[in-house]
C-alpha cells in the first residue's frame, strides 16, 4: 500500500502530530511541505490509530519512517506503540525548542528548524 503512495523519489513515511496546537499545526505543515519537496509522503496517523490493517501493515512495511510529535503527549508515539509499530526517527517539537501554546500561529522558522531535523533524521535511517 506504501509504495503506491509514495511521492516521486522519496521513500520516508511521513507521520505527524496535528493536534489542535502551534506545535502540532507545525508538526502537520512539516509533513506537508516535506511530501511537496519529494522527501516522502505524508501517511494517515487516523488510519493506524484506527487500526485498518492496511495502514498498520503499512507502517509496519516502511523501510523508512519519521514521526514528528508537537509536546511531550506524544499522540504520534503512542499511536504508533499501541499498534506495534516500531518507532524510527522521532522527533518531538517541543525538544528542539519551540513554545506549546493554544494561538495556532506558524512561525516560519519554527516550520524550517523542524524539518532540518527531520530531514536529518532521515538522513541517519
Amino acid at each position: 500500500m506504501f509504495e503506491d503512495c509514495c511521492a516521486p523519489g522519496g521513500n520516508v513515511m511521513i507521520l505527524a502530530c496535528s493536534g489542535a496546537s502551534n506545535v502540532g499545526q507545525v508538526s502537520n505543515q512539516v509533513a506537508v511541505e516535506l511530501t511537496r519537496e519529494g522527501l516522502g509522503k505524508m501517511f494517515c496517523l487516523a488510519g493506524i490509530g484506527a487500526h485498518l490493517n492496511g495502514f498498520v501493515q503499512s507502517a509496519k512495511d516502511v523501510p523508512r519512517m519519521v514521526a514528528i510529535d508537537g509536546c511531550p503527549q506524544g499522540c504520534v508515539r503512542k499511536t504508533l506503540e499501541h499498534a506495534e509499530i516500531p518507532m524510527k526517527p522521532y522527533i518531538v517539537l517541543t525538544e528542539l525548542g519551540i513554545e506549546k501554546n493554544k494561538e495556532l500561529s506558524l512561525k516560519r522558522a519554527d516550520i524550517d528548524k523542524v524539518k532540518a531535523a527531520a530531514k536529518a533524521a532521515c538522513g541517519s535511517v
